[in-house]
């Protein structure tokens, strides 16, 4: 039979969305392993033999928001490259109206637009010419077959025990052959679902605006039509106080691009915030998140507490952590692709241990590395959550939480795998003017932080210039003399060899643009993440090592010291052979920096490692406020003997 009219054109506009998919994947380094699943090439494979069966059917019976399952199965004809997939919703399909919103999408880098189903994305296809993906969203985890039995290939039945999260669905099991490129489905479980699906879970605190204001953010499955969100909260054995909380969530059509808005897609739920104000200063507090339904229940998470923000300036022990790319990774073992991610487990585990030592966390960027894949912001916030509910989580934005071309993104990279910033901007609270810009300032207690957005421009002239100007320059340095500067991509100084082989030790128009305003304000530390290391610079100002490198340093006000804390969790990267006078301290491990400001006069950084949290790299900084006064190489303005 001839072909209709069009049909060429509209197979030629699949294959390229195809291979412009694989091309989005292939930029990203292979870092997400979803990524490694051709889902769209799913074909069926249906064995009658075959089976998976799980249990229990039915978690979160107790209030538990993650559970173990035990997974068995069987296989007639097994190979070593069979696999199970986690699927939820548990149906695999997405819905008639996510099918309906992506009629109507602008491929990248064209115009074309065409009213035909996208085979990565729609199932089932309204198209008689273009044949349906058989699925059309990827699993939200999966696992080899043989992960724990070794003679599966031989008898063809194995188990696994995996850990779930509640993601406000159901969840199914599928056991695949034809390994992750060309999976072939062979059959499925029963579906499981835990008691309450769409319960509040996962709260993460965030400093608000000002320094006596808290926020705590969660996701949970009720919209305002169901039910009215809210925390419950005050000081610790006092009566507890309602605070009303906001809601929003975002859609398919938000996203900029593949797999973010084809097979990575998935509902993120609904994504509340509520502001506890007028904190008392060090006390505790208790809290619990919860959602009043419209015939008068109420729907209730754990209570947690946390300890209020010290006055700004107040003298007392302070101590902040701070890294950056630390994805997640699963306890099951699950997920994994070359091991990557496999530190930030380490990572948690050890600020986890020492959580009662911690006072905030600044994670500066490339947070989760879902690269589209949104079922993992969930996943992310599971993992974190033992630290974020107790003690501020604060983040910027990084290369994996932004990049996207002709998103209005510094980089036209393909780096945030079509999300563009929005899971980000949603699923962390930052006390930004304005989020989608995503640069802040926030005070804790003697500790001024100014926290960049490297993702959008840092040029002179620039919104976010002004920002940084005024950020830097309208801090009392009498009441808070620890001045530190975040940002994701390194602004300063790295001997990473990605930026070596650009013939340059950082960003492009990093330090150019921004070392006047560090000298001139006397920026204590400026620490980033992006290169997966640590590595520590003298106190440096135009390249030159203005004092020596040391591991103590007294008086005046020299220069900014650097500080690249990127080694959180994500594959390790290389240095350059080649060491440059800056560079006093490096180590390729997985690790944390943790600053502590003994008083006004002392202040200790101290990198530790995440395998064991032992110190491989330390300095103090001692100085009085009349060091501070002090004028150095280009921070006073020129003066003359004239009355």
């Amino acid at each position: 039979m001839k072909s209709p009219p069009g049909t060429t054109m509209v197979a030629a506009l699949v294959h390229l969305l195809a291979a412009f998919s694989a091309a989005v994947l292939a930029a990203a380094g292979g870092e997400q392993p979803l990524s490694k699943i051709g889902i769209h090439r799913a074909t069926l494979a249906i064995h009658p033999g075959a089976s998976v069966d799980v249990s229990p059917l039915l978690l979160g019976l107790q209030g538990q928001d993650q559970e173990w399952v035990t997974i068995g199965f069987n296989n007639p004809k097994p190979s070593k490259d069979d696999w199970i997939g986690v699927f939820s919703p548990a149906n695999f399909r997405a819905s008639l109206r996510e099918q309906k919103s992506l009629m109507d999408w602008t491929l990248a880098y064209s115009q074309i637009r065409f009213a035909v189903f996208i085979s990565d994305s729609i199932c089932p296809s309204e198209n008689q010419w273009v044949e349906a993906p058989l699925l059309c969203t990827a699993p939200i985890k999966f696992q080899y077959a043989n992960y724990t039995t070794s003679d599966y290939a031989k008898t063809g039945k194995g188990s696994l025990r995996l850990q779930i999260i509640n993601q406000r669905s159901d969840i199914s099991f599928a056991l695949f052959s034809g390994g992750l490129s060309n999976p072939k489905l062979i059959t499925r479980s029963n579906s499981i679902t835990f008691a309450n699906p769409k319960a509040p879970v996962y709260p993460r605190l965030a400093q608000g605006k000002s320094w006596d204001e808290m926020t705590v953010t969660w996701t949970s499955g009720y919209s305002t039509k169901e039910a009215t969100p809210f925390v419950e909260w005050g000081i610790q054995g006092q009566i507890q106080i309602l605070s009303p909380a906001g809601t929003l969530t975002f859609s398919r059509d938000t996203m900029c691009g593949p797999p973010a808005r084809t097979v990575g897609w998935r509902d993120p739920g609904f994504i509340h915030t509520s502001f506890l104000k007028d904190l008392w200063p060090n006390l505790k507090y208790t809290y619990r998140i919860g959602h009043r339904l419209f015939n008068g229940q109420i729907v209730w998470g754990r209570q947690n507490s946390f300890k209020a923000p010290p006055y700004p300036g107040e003298d007392s022990l302070q101590r902040v952590v701070i890294f950056g790319d630390l994805g997640k990774a699963e306890i099951d073992g699950s997920n994994e692709y070359n091991d990557f991610e496999r530190g930030s487990i380490n990572t948690t585990y050890q600020l986890v241990k020492d959580l009662k030592n911690i006072d905030m966390v600044m994670h500066i960027g490339d947070i989760c590395y879902a690269s589209g894949y949104l079922s993992q912001w969930d996943q992310f916030t599971a993992q974190v959550e033992p630290i974020a509910s107790t003690v501020p989580y604060m983040v910027a934005s990084g290369n994996h939480e932004r990049d996207w071309p002709g998103s209005g993104s510094f980089y036209g990279t393909l780096d945030s795998g079509g999300e563009c910033g929005v899971p980000a901007q949603n699923m962390f609270y930052v006390p930004a003017e304005n989020r989608e810009q995503f640069w802040y300032s926030t005070d804790y207690g003697m500790f001024r932080f100014c926290v960049a957005n490297t993702e959008l421009d840092w040029r002179p002239g620039t919104e976010q210039y002004k920002f940084i100007e005024h950020c830097l320059s309208s801090v009392d340095r009498q009441k808070q003399p620890w001045l530190i500067f975040l940002a994701h991509r390194v602004l300063g100084y790295s001997s990473a060899t990605f930026y070596g082989a650009e013939g340059t030790t950082e960003e492009p128009m990093g330090r150019e643009s921004l070392q006047l305003l560090w000298q001139k304000y006397r920026v204590d530390i400026a620490m980033y993440g992006h290169v997966h290391g640590y590595e520590r610079t003298c106190p440096v100002y135009e390249n030159v090592c203005v004092a020596k490198g040391s591991d103590r340093y007294s008086g005046a006000f020299t220069a900014t010291t650097h500080v690249v804390v990127g080694g959180g969790g994500a594959s390790l990267a290389e240095y350059t052979a080649e060491r440059a006078r800056w560079s006093h301290a490096q180590d390729l491990d997985y690790g944390f920096a943790k600053l502590t400001a003994f008083n006004h006069t002392t202040l200790l950084m101290e990198y530790k490692r995440s395998r064991d949290g032992s110190v491989r790299d330390s300095f103090t900084v001692s100085r009085d406020y009349r060091d501070v006064l002090a004028c150095g190489v280009d921070n006073c303005a020129s003066t003359t003997m004239a009355s």
